[in-house]
Parts: C-alpha cells; sequence; structure tokens
C-alpha cells in the first residue's frame, strides 16, 4: 500500500465527473488500498477516487476514529447513486482533505438511500440518517464535482474565497501529500 497525494481545489479532476466502473481488477483493487493508506495517513473519514487522481466513480470510509462509530468497519463504495434523500435537513460543521484549513456549517438532508456495488461489483442498498449519511452526501459530491464550500449560501463562499484561492496556488501548510500546483 502506499500513500498518494491528495488533489487540492484547484486541481482539474475535482471538477470532472467520475467515470462508472466496469471491472475490478488489480488496479482498482490498489488504488482503493492506497486510497484507505493515504486517508488513515491524513486522518481523514472518507476519500473519493478523484481525491488521489483518479477519475474512477469510487469512494471509502472508515468512522472508526469517531466517538461512537468505533466499531464500524470500512466500507468501499463503486458507482454510487443517491436514489433518495429525507426531507428533515440538519446542518453540520465540514471539512475536507482537499480544502485543508476550510470548515464551514453546511445543510444536508438527514438521510439518504444510496445503491451502490460492494468490491465484487454485487449491488447493494444502504440507508441511513446518521453521520454515515453525511460523510457518504459529502465523498459522493466528490464524485459530482462539488465541493462542500459549493452548497454555503453567498455570505458563506465569500468567506471562503481567499483561503480557497490560497489553497490553489499552493500556499497553505499541509501535514500530508499533496499534489504540486497545476499538477492535475
Amino acid at each position: 500500500m502506499a500513500v498518494l497525494p491528495i488533489t487540492l481545489y484547484g486541481d482539474k479532476i475535482l471538477k470532472k465527473k467520475a467515470i462508472r466502473v466496469s471491472k475490478v481488477d488489480a488496479k482498482i483493487l490498489t488504488l482503493i488500498n492506497d486510497m484507505f493508506e493515504t486517508m488513515h495517513n491524513a486522518e481523514g473519514m472518507g476519500l473519493a477516487a478523484n481525491q488521489v487522481g483518479s477519475h474512477k466513480s469510487i469512494f471509502i470510509l472508515d468512522l472508526s476514529a469517531v466517538k461512537g462509530f468505533e466499531k464500524f468497519k470500512p466500507m468501499v463504495f463503486i458507482n454510487p447513486k443517491i436514489v433518495e434523500y429525507s426531507e428533515e435537513t440538519i446542518r453540520m460543521e465540514e471539512g475536507c482533505l482537499s480544502l485543508p484549513g476550510i470548515r464551514s456549517k453546511v445543510e444536508r438532508p438527514v438521510g439518504i438511500k444510496l445503491l451502490y456495488q460492494d468490491i465484487d461489483l454485487n449491488d447493494q442498498v444502504l440507508e441511513d440518517d446518521d453521520l454515515l449519511a453525511r460523510v457518504i452526501q459529502h465523498e459522493y459530491d466528490h464524485l459530482h464535482a462539488t465541493f462542500f464550500t459549493d452548497r454555503l449560501d453567498d455570505e458563506g463562499k465569500k468567506m471562503v474565497k481567499k483561503p480557497l484561492l490560497k489553497i490553489a496556488a499552493r500556499k497553505v501548510e499541509i501535514e500530508y501529500p499533496v499534489t504540486a500546483k497545476g499538477a492535475m
């Protein structure tokens, strides 16, 4: 397993929609293992494939470091599709490994219903209305070229504009490997 550089705001790959996975081969399995290694190294809860330079429709989660989720088993989501959102919403603070140092409250639906495939490309269904649903929505957004900052109101977007420009210029301190400016 390898720690991969994380793509940052300004990298073009983060603004392209992910491509469906049709076959899980050794290359995809290596990517998934490297994604877990990278996410754990950066102390994240989730990571989308485009955050490590891949166009594949994959994201991973591991909430086991969060209080109350210690028994959580790491999960892999291939070709995910949210098919249902709850009407009830909640505002919670979010951060992102591709937006280091930026945290903001984001309103999202409390619950979701997700269709996805596991690493054997077997169809799965997941329904949740907890932290898992929020992290899934965050990572799912990455696969659709959306950052949590895109979901902020006008005032929130104004507040993050300068920090985002600093990230794109690589003028921030980051404690994990990241792509070079303009690399992707």
